[in-house]
């Protein structure tokens, strides 16, 4: 059976080494997983993003939770990137589909991972999402 896998390997090594497109797919599916460990590291950053200790309970929970707030931080980042980009269409920005598809929804500058927080929701006066930034706008940083 362990030489039977063995030609599977070979044959993926084989490809990879031998097959340009299918090397740029898997560094692409890296460079998207790598994406999202950073951005676990960064919400998970006490000590650093690292686990210190062995397996203890509750550590499922807290993994699982993480787990969720990058999910959720993803959809985030999805809708208000959709947001943006139609927003930008729509005043006649030239937005092109190859810099669409560089876009990542883990980008996490925006997000504050130490301090409080409160978890009520804004007053929108009847919008479904917050208002976008003005494009043209100076940044406040």
């Amino acid at each position: 059976m362990a030489g039977y896998g063995r030609i599977f390997k070979t044959r993926h090594v084989l490809a990879f080494v031998d097959d340009e497109p299918y090397r740029r797919q898997i560094k692409g599916m890296r460079n998207l997983n790598e994406g999202r460990h950073d951005l676990a590291r960064h919400v998970f950053h006490g000590r650093r993003g690292e686990l210190h200790r062995a397996c203890h309970d509750g550590m499922e929970d807290q993994l699982g939770a993480l787990g969720l707030v990058l999910n959720r931080i993803t959809l985030w980042n999805t809708v208000y990137l959709d947001l943006a980009l139609a927003g930008l269409r729509a005043q006649g920005y030239p937005v092109l589909d190859a810099d669409v598809a560089r876009l990542s929804p883990y980008v996490r500058h925006h997000i504050q991972v130490h301090g409080h927080y409160t978890f009520t929701l804004p007053d929108l006066n009847g919008r479904t999402y917050r208002a976008l930034r003005d494009p043209d706008a100076a940044d406040e940083q």
